[in-house]
Parts: structure tokens; sequence; C-alpha cells
């Protein structure tokens, strides 16, 4: 390298030295430029062979990934994670190329969310990952701002009036907004040409406007705009990816070496962005346009009443459009596609909801209210049982703060990343029975009723201090779009199976290409209407 930097000044000056008199300056300086330019190239080559490149690492699992082999066998790469896991011993796998420590193992998550948390925070590197699309939203942080925002939502979302208020605009969202387009999808019920939704889209539609109304006091049909919502819907879903992929490059350096030089991928995510800034900053001013007056107990109202800052808001306001839209909708779609495999769980959840609801299920799509929802134990453990096959966060990752030992004996230096992997840990016989595999809501039902797990064996949730503390709100709001659309429809995945899924890259899971699906209106629905008086 020394060799070649050195000969490319001495060809370089010997050009120049050809050259007219009055060019002769720029072609010294373009000398120095060279000359610079290749010492740097050096010096860089130099760190990095100091640092020894993670492709220097000829383990089988390490060679596997860099080169993508796993993917002839397995169609995503948490599915090849939770194979790995599966055949380690301590259920613990060191994949070296990402500097990656990945378990299944429930000691260990419990070393890692109570035991060991100080040890175990986000991390500066983490956060590195994310910084662009989340900046320091609570998803994003540790210590004292993660601290302050978790207090400051906790709190509100512990008020009996937040609850109420909550449930009062999802049953709204359900009954203008949700239902009727199910109706109209699923014309008279009889067609063989009734139109194909993406599920996908319309819970994300769904709860992003639950979100909106919850979190920040604002239809989105009022935000002005300049362009569609679809446009920085879609913005953000590719920010999303993009951030995810940043965490699969074996070298950090590279993802941030092409965000320094704007190309590539780190282009097109700064671009989306700019866009998913356009949106938070339109939430933020539109909020303070309607005033206190308006809704003043939303989540935004009490931060806004705490911080001047727009940029702290705007990762706030994206934090939660994150955990309110993306998580609600991957849930809710992987538990549809799972019912259009298993309509004998529909049938159970019909039977439940007409047994439990009563009056309630007199129009045949059981308007039931909070306390009915609480008493559907049938349908609170299928949702979880969805969500243990199915995680909307499919892993999680922190990084050791100093060296420690885990439960299973595995060594983890001071830096290293660890991540539990609540995809893989839904499939572990050793966690949950040689039945893992299948699609059973009784396992979480003793005498009827519902038996949590151990967060720990069942890290959907996360645990310990970093619970998820609107996992109250969410399984209110997936209960009620469950009961109300169960009872009216039948909803056949097309070209989909739940059996073999293929995900997009995400921070949440992403069935790729959507889930299209037809929708049938049930014959006791519309005969329930036939019935209706008119009004």
């Amino acid at each position: 390298m020394v060799a070649y930097a050195y000969a490319t000044t001495l060809y370089v000056a010997a050009q120049a030295a050809r050259l007219p008199s009055s060019l002769q300056p720029q072609a010294v300086a373009a000398v120095f430029f060279t000359s610079a330019a290749c010492t740097v190239a050096l010096a860089v080559l130099l760190a990095l062979l100091r640092l020894r490149p993670p492709w220097w690492c000829a383990c089988a699992v390490c060679e596997a990934y860099v080169t993508a082999s796993w993917a002839a066998e397995f169609d995503n790469l948490c599915d090849w994670y939770a194979h790995l896991l599966r055949r380690a011993p301590g259920r613990t796998v060191h994949v070296h190329v990402l500097g990656n420590v990945l378990t299944a193992n429930p000691p260990t998550v419990d070393h890692m969310l109570r035991g060991r948390f100080d040890n175990y925070p986000k991390g500066a590197p983490f956060s590195a990952i994310l910084a662009d699309f989340l900046g320091r939203g609570i998803f994003n942080v540790d210590g004292d701002s993660w601290l302050f925002q978790r207090k400051l939502a906790a709190a509100e979302l512990a008020s009996p009036a937040l609850r109420c208020f909550a449930a009062g605009v999802v049953a709204s969202e359900l009954r203008c907004r949700l239902i009727p387009l199910l109706y109209s999808a699923a014309g008279d019920g009889d067609s063989s040409g009734d139109r194909l939704l993406d599920l996908q889209d319309v819970f994300r539609r769904f709860a992003f406007d639950c979100i909106c109304r919850i979190s920040f006091g604002l239809d989105p049909g009022c935000l002005e705009l300049s362009l569609p919502m679809s446009a920085f819907a879609d913005a953000f879903d590719t920010a999303s990816m993009l951030s995810a992929r940043r965490a699969t490059a074996p070298m950090h350096v590279l993802w941030k070496l092409k965000r320094l030089l704007n190309v590539g991928e780190e282009r097109e995510l700064r671009d989306a962005i700019r866009l998913v800034d356009t949106l938070a900053a339109e939430v933020i001013r539109q909020r303070r346009k309607l005033g206190t007056a308006a809704s003043g107990d939303d989540l935004l109202s009490r931060f806004m009443g705490s911080i001047n800052d727009d940029k702290y808001l705007r990762d706030i306001v994206v934090s939660f459009m994150l955990a309110g839209r993306d998580t609600v909708a991957s849930a809710l779609t992987a538990f549809f596609l799972l019912l259009s495999d298993h309509p004998d769980v529909a049938t159970a959840i019909r039977d439940e909801v007409s047994r439990v609801a009563g009056d309630d299920d007199r129009d045949g799509h059981a308007a039931a209210s909070s306390e009915k929802l609480k008493d559907m134990h049938y349908v609170h453990a299928a949702l979880h049982e969805c969500m243990r096959l199915f995680p909307p966060v499919q892993f999680d990752s922190k990084f050791a703060a100093g060296d420690d030992m885990l439960p299973d004996g595995t060594f983890v230096a001071r830096g290293t990343r660890v991540t539990y992997h609540a995809y893989a840990m839904g499939r572990m016989e050793s966690v949950w029975g040689p039945d893992c595999a299948e699609f059973r809501p009784d396992r979480w039902l003793h005498d009827g009723r519902f038996v949590p797990e151990s967060p720990y064996r069942y890290p959907v949730f996360q645990g310990g201090v970093r619970v998820c503390i609107g996992r109250e709100l969410a399984i209110m709001e997936m209960k009620s779009v469950i009961v109300s659309v169960v009872q009216s429809f039948d909803i056949e995945a097309v070209g989909r199976s739940s059996h073999r899924p293929k995900f997009a890259p995400g921070l949440t899971a992403t069935f790729a290409g959507g889930v299209p699906v037809r929708v049938r209106r049930r014959a006791r629905a519309r005969v329930s209407e036939l019935r209706r008086p008119p009004r």
C-alpha cells in the first residue's frame, strides 16, 4: 500500500512537470491531495487490520451469516437463529461477526432484564444505529432521559380517565371506520369476485388513527400535509426497515461511511426520515394550534408542558407512533393469519363472546365493554398464543456495560451485544413443550381462566424495570378488534399461510408483501342487519 501511494504520487508529479507553467500550481495541489488521500486510505486499512475484521472468523455460524448460505434452507433469518438456538446446549449462540450473543434461555433473560439490569442498558452502539430515526425517544435511551419519559407516560397511561377515553376512541374507530371498511370489502357476502384487502395495511391505518387520537389528541384527518398520508406511512416503513438493516452489517463503519457520503440506502433513509420529521412537526404544530382547551390530557400535551425542545418532542412523537401503530398492527395481522388456518379457534371465540357479552351481542358484532372484555379469557389466551408464535418485536438487544457471566456459563465481555430472541423462544421445546410449534390457546387456560406466564419465558412485553407500560392499553385495543371482527366476518388469507411466513426487514415483525385476504360476511351478521329497525 505504501509503495502504491508513493508510486502514484511520483506519477502525478511527473505528469505535472510536463504541464505549462500556468497550470503547474493546480497540478502540485493535485499531487498533495492524491498523496494525502492515499495516506488516509493506508491508515484506515491498517486500523481495520488491527481491529481484526469480523470476516476473519471462520466458524460455521459466521461463515453462514456472511455468505447468507442459511437462506438455502430457511425463509427468514429469525428462523435460522431459532434453529441454531434449539441445537445449542445452553440455548445461547455467539455470532462473532456481529459481536452478538443470542439467547433463548429464560434464566438468561431474567438475568438481563432483572438480575443484572444495570449491566445491560440499550447502550451507545444501539442508540447510534437508531439515532437518526428515533433520536432520544424512550426506546432509544437509557438513564435519566428514559426514566423521565417513562414516569410521565406511565402516570398518564395508568389514569382511569385516559383508559376510558382510549376505550371510547377504539370503539369509535371500529364503529365508524374499520367495520364499515370490512362490510364494503365483503360486498353481499355471496359473490365470488369480492375484492382483496391487504389486512396488514388496514390494521396499520387503524392503529395509526387510534394512536394519534389517544396519544396526541388528534385525528389524522385534521393534519395539513403536503403529501397524502400514504406517502408518510411509506416513509415511516422505509425508515424502520433501513434502520434495522444497519444492525445486520458486520461492520458499522460501512453504514456510517455511506451516511457520511449520503449514498445508497443511507441516502434513502435520510429522505425517508425527512418525511417522518415533516409528519411529526405537523402533529406538534397541530397540537399547539388546538391548545389545551381541546384535550390537554393526551400524552403529547403532558410532554409539551415539560419540554420546550421541538427536536426532543419530535423523537417522542415518532417513538409513540412506532409503538402504537407497528406493534399493534403486527400482532393483529398475525392473529387473523393464524385464525384463517384455525377456524376452530374462531368458533371458540364466537362462543365465548356470545356467552360473556350477552345483550351487547344483539347486533352480531359485540360492542363489548372494557369490563366484559376482561372476562373473555379465551380471547385473551388466543391473543397471547398468537404473540408467542409471532411476537411483534422478534428480538431485543442490550450492550454489556461490564464483563459478565451468563447463567448458562457464557462469558460476555464489556461492550458485547446481548440479544434475547422472543421469536425463537416461542419455538423452543425446552420452554413450551413438544407442541411448541402449534397454535393452541388452551395452553394458557387453567379451569377456563387465563393464567399468565413468567415474562422471562414470554418476553413479548419485555420484563423487569423496562416492561412495556402500554401493554394493557394495547391488549384492550387488540381484543376489541378481535371481538368485533370475528363476530361479523370470516377472513380468509389468500396465497399466504401462518406455517411459512416471510418477513420483511424492520424494527417490528412485518409480513413481506402484505397479507391479502378475502372478507366474507357471516350469515348471522346479515340476518341481524335485516332485523335491525330502520333509522
